[in-house]
């Protein structure tokens, strides 16, 4: 178990370097995180919605039920039918409770969905200052990266006659990947 620790430390000491090292990639798994909750906050309204609409399909249901009884106790009542006129009103009144409970869940339901509505703005808010924070992390790699070329006396041209522009969007993104690879190797390996 000490060597397994020891090197699970390690790891993780290295992990913590490489983040320390390349603060964008942190940024960018806060940014998938954020990604994740918003699509289950996106899910979990359409799942609420869908059940408020049932809720209100229960309700008119009911209410036309309600209807239904109450003009048969009226029929009853006028037949001079007393038993009829007492079970009509018995259900009349379970369905009256039933109604009650339907609209408290919809209250509740309603409600949900107002404090999901919320959440899900503001988990997009904070997605969209990340992604600025993202932006403006690698405008400042840029920057120091075009600041050490120069400051070492090798700064680079912007295009080198070789098809290798330094602010090229494909090397970027290669470059991106590839450090996101690096990061994912490091994960698997802290992980075993």
């Amino acid at each position: 178990m000490g060597l397994f620790e020891d090197l699970s430390r390690f790891l993780e000491t290295r992990l913590d370097e490489f983040l320390k090292a390349n603060p964008h990639l942190e940024l960018w798994g806060l940014e998938d995180q954020l990604r994740g909750q918003e699509q289950d906050a996106i899910r979990l309204l359409g799942d609420l919605k869908r059940r408020e609409k049932q809720l209100e399909d229960s309700i008119l249901a009911t209410a036309q039920d309600i209807q239904r009884w109450h003009g048969r106790i009226t029929k009853a009542q006028a037949a001079n039918r007393l038993d009829l006129a007492q079970a009509a009103e018995e259900r009349e009144a379970a369905l009256l409770r039933q109604g009650n409970q339907y609209w408290g869940q919809m209250k509740g339901i309603k409600e949900q969905i107002e404090q999901t509505r919320t959440l899900q703005k503001e988990i997009h808010d904070r997605r969209r200052e990340l992604k600025t924070k993202i932006a403006a992390t690698q405008a400042q790699r840029t920057a120091q990266r075009a600041s050490t070329s120069w400051d070492t006396g090798w700064a680079q041209p912007p295009f080198d006659g070789f098809g290798k522009d330094p602010m090229d969007p494909v090397e970027e993104s290669f470059q991106r990947w590839e450090t996101e690879q690096e990061l994912e190797e490091l994960k698997r390996q802290v992980g075993k």
